[in-house]
């Protein structure tokens, strides 16, 4: 009875196998995609170019312009909004394409990342 429960336990065992060579590949995938979209920039302005925001895809601000006429000292927080603007403008870019690739790379399926 031993032998029967064990009966076509290579097969299940080929499959787990193959099921984690995939998963592996998955998972080199991901790790080069990841170090792809680190090395890509994003950048948005505000305010009609009067504010440029540049991100990195590790998250990182990179670069802030800041338009001479854009700089009014009666009027700081303007220039405060279209800086705040700008930079989220440039996140949303980069959470975009990223999250493009990630479905991609999974086939559409959620993997939580």
């Amino acid at each position: 009875m031993a032998k029967g429960a064990f009966r076509g336990g290579s097969l299940g065992g080929g499959m787990n196998m193959n099921m984690m060579r995939q998963a592996q590949k998955m998972q080199q995938d991901m790790l080069k995609m990841q170090e792809e979209l680190e090395q890509k920039e994003y950048e948005a302005t505000a305010g009609g170019g009067a504010v440029t925001a540049r991100i990195n895809g590790s998250r990182e601000l990179i670069a802030l312009k800041i338009q001479p006429e854009a700089v009014d000292p009666d009027d700081v927080e303007m220039l405060e909004d279209m800086i705040v603007a700008a930079v989220n403008s440039a996140f949303r870019q980069a959470e975009t394409a990223q999250a493009e690739q990630m479905s991609k790379l999974t086939g559409g399926i959620n993997l939580g990342f």
